[in-house]
């Protein structure tokens, strides 16, 4: 969790944003449109469950190359390939070795 503007922000997974936006809808009845809006878009993306998330963020953890914002970004793409790992930290400042991509790539593998 880090802070912004003296608020506290805290990363979560597309996963995560379609189970609150249904729970939110389910309890209100209705969702505005910006909320329907992301609640279509994470349904559309969400490829593994909530729990199977957690377990590769924790995995990723171990990793100290790794920011929470990437990590996040990893679990909602969920790479398979070189290419999309190094898309992924494309704008990191940081030099990924051939190690950390077959690594991230392994982890992610676990998941799927």
């Amino acid at each position: 969790m880090s802070e912004v503007n003296g608020m506290a922000e805290e990363y979560i997974s597309t996963v995560e944003v379609k189970d609150l936006l249904t729970e939110a809808g389910n309890k209100r009845g209705e969702l505005n449109n910006a909320q329907r809006a992301a609640l279509m878009q994470s349904e559309a993306t969400a490829r593994i469950s909530v729990d199977d998330t957690k377990a590769l963020i924790a995995e990723l953890e171990e990793l100290d190359f790794i920011t929470d914002f990437t990590k996040y970004k990893i679990a909602d793409i969920l790479p398979r390939y070189p290419e999309d790992v190094r898309a992924i930290f494309s704008k990191e400042r940081i030099n990924l070795e051939k190690d950390g991509i077959d690594k991230i790539i392994e982890i992610v593998g676990k998941q799927l």
